[in-house]
């Protein structure tokens, strides 16, 4: 059924997810098998050279070759190399890194190799993260995968919460903003200081909206199939600090980063410089796993130079709690601290969002070339009603989130929040056929 899915999008490529499936089965049981340290490194590397490879192939193959030339062209010489026309696989970085930390954990004599060609192959290609994420561990999804499945009615329940959630947070949240921000980042020479900030805080919203939408129905539909997937959000956008948002946002990438990546490169382990090395290598390697532009990568520096004060000043784990946990309101503490840091996350998704460095110079540039106020009609009323129902959904479901909170909460108030987002999509969601913003990564 995954590759009837896939293949739906195009065929071409379940040629692709199936050899990276079928080379990393024969690897991980090479690794297994193997008593030679030297030999089990061998297999390792092999693993690791052709899924990065793939990747690098697809996804910045163009981008390296453009880069070169623009660079030979800085001296005054002209290079002659030919870029590729390719279409990059959906989902390529998500199963990549997915059969990677497969491999990894056998080397690392952390699971055992898979025996059942039949469940690696649904492994890799689990229909529901399968484009998108969340980027699942071999320890936790191959294992269900060799249980028997049994219909769990509370568990589909809490799965179809998920779906109704994740749909109002992608057609009425996300999508009813991508039309605004698109207006203001491809217009913003002539837009406001308002708008700008607008355009900034609506592309936060936006993908916020878009990318956990996604996750909560992937989540939701894993459910009810019997499946357990891994938490992808956790309300990031009311973090303390930045150090509490990356561990609140897109959290089986940062934790997938940070296991195979930070640790082994020596983490917050060595000398202050070492320390800041690490620091950037992480940011910096997630922002190009994002796309080949050079605005991901200067969005991962940012965010790397956000995160090492904190880290420095060893106050990187300062917040581990929820935000005003038990209480309904927040101090005024939390609510500067939120409120400093959302800003530095907005500035930030500038980079992200931009087309290119200089269309993003451009957009700051204008916060304080362009006029404070100029009334522009950008997006309706009604949207801003929507909004104030997701944040304060999004701040009531802080602590337990949204399945578990709604689940203890009355009959009456379930039937009301189901009916209000129902009737919120009907009434209130954008059907345009959108795309989700991380299909293209």
């Amino acid at each position: 059924m995954s590759y009837v899915f896939y293949g739906w999008w195009d065929w071409r490529f379940l040629l692709l997810i199936f050899a990276s499936s079928l080379i990393d089965f024969i690897l991980g049981s090479a690794i297994s098998k193997s008593r030679e340290k030297n030999l089990r490194r061998v297999y390792l590397s092999l693993s690791i050279l052709f899924n990065l490879g793939c990747l690098g192939l697809f996804k910045y193959y163009n981008f390296f070759i453009e880069s070169f030339v623009e660079m030979t062209a800085a001296f005054g010489l002209q290079a002659n190399v030919t870029s590729l026309s390719l279409i990059l696989p959906v989902g390529i970085s998500f199963y990549t890194f997915q059969t990677l930390s497969y491999t990894i954990d056998v080397y690392r004599k952390q699971i055992d190799a898979v025996k059942d060609p039949v469940v690696f192959f649904a492994f890799v290609s689990f229909l529901p993260q399968l484009v998108a994420g969340p980027i699942e561990r071999a320890r936790n999804l191959i294992p269900q995968f060799q249980g028997q499945k049994i219909f769990d009615y509370d568990k589909a329940v809490n799965g179809m919460r998920l779906i109704l959630w994740g749909l109002f947070k992608k057609v009425v949240i996300a999508d009813g903003a991508a039309l605004a921000v698109e207006r203001i980042f491809s217009n913003y020479e002539s837009m406001s200081v308002a708008y700008l900030a607008l355009g900034a805080i609506l592309f936060a919203v936006q993908i916020y909206g878009d990318f956990s939408g996604y996750s909560d129905i992937a989540i939701g539909v894993a459910a009810l199939l019997g499946f357990n997937l891994m938490v992808n959000f956790k309300t990031p956008y009311f973090s303390r600090d930045i150090s509490e948002f990356w561990r609140r946002w897109h959290i089986s990438l940062s934790t997938w980063f940070r296991d195979y990546l930070y640790i082994p490169i020596g983490g917050n382990r060595g000398t202050m410089l070492k320390v800041v090395r690490n620091t950037f290598v992480i940011f910096l390697v997630s922002g190009f796993w994002h796309g080949a532009n050079w605005t991901y990568i200067f969005w991962g520096g940012l965010n790397a130079l956000y995160f090492l004060p904190l880290l420095l000043a060893n106050r990187n784990r300062k917040h581990l709690d929820t935000v005003a946990e038990n209480r309904y309101l927040p101090s005024m503490k939390e609510i500067l601290q939120m409120t400093f840091t959302f800003v530095l996350v907005c500035f930030a998704w500038i980079f992200f969002r931009a087309e290119s460095l200089s269309h993003a110079f451009g957009y700051i540039q204008g916060f304080w070339a362009n006029p404070l106020w100029e009334s522009k009609l950008v997006i309706s009323v009604h949207y801003f009603y929507m909004l104030g129902v997701f944040l304060l959904i999004e701040w009531l479901i802080r602590e337990k989130g949204f399945s578990a909170t709604v689940a203890d909460s009355s009959v009456f108030l379930r039937r009301c929040t189901y009916t209000m987002l129902f009737l919120c999509i009907v009434f209130f969601g954008v059907f345009n056929g959108s795309e989700f913003i991380y299909f293209q990564f």
